[in-house]
């Protein structure tokens, strides 16, 4: 019986050793907030690979999605419904731009930082620089943020 048991609690410490524990990361979507009207609370934040990121709309009327190429390469585009808790998983290192889409024109912009963005930095600016006025100044501000 004393084996058994040393044999189980190694197999059960083999099994959580290798991995890390995965943040859940939580951004209200607001008609007012820190950042003004229209924003994501916080607008920037940094996370890891595996972690997850919970839109919650806080204020109705809002949605949470990738922008499309302001994601690291082989994101799939992916959107939340209105109204409705969006959970996104960052699967891959760099960048993520999301946008609220009916508040989009607004400057409702939102900046994730997932490891080393070294390599994906100077295209993610390129695509910033197309996004509409205050969208554009809004994630120029998120990305000074990332020293």
């Amino acid at each position: 019986m004393t084996t058994r048991r040393a044999l189980l609690t190694a197999a059960a410490g083999w099994g959580l050793g290798g991995a890390s524990a995965a943040r859940v990361h939580r951004v209200q979507m607001l008609n007012r907030g820190p950042g003004g009207a229209m924003v994501f609370d916080p607008a920037f934040l940094r996370a890891e690979i595996g972690d997850l990121v919970r839109f919650v709309p806080t204020d109705p009327g809002h949605n949470a999605e990738v922008i499309v190429g302001l994601a690291p390469t082989g994101t799939p585009p992916t959107r939340g419904a209105m109204g409705a808790v969006f959970d996104l998983r960052l699967e891959r290192p760099g960048l993520y731009g999301v946008k609220c889409a009916p508040h989009f024109g607004m400057g409702m912009v939102a900046l994730i930082a997932v490891g080393d963005v070294r390599a994906s930095r100077s295209g993610f600016e390129a695509g910033v620089a197309r996004l509409p006025g205050l969208a554009r100044r809004r994630m120029i501000e998120a990305l000074t943020r990332l020293g």
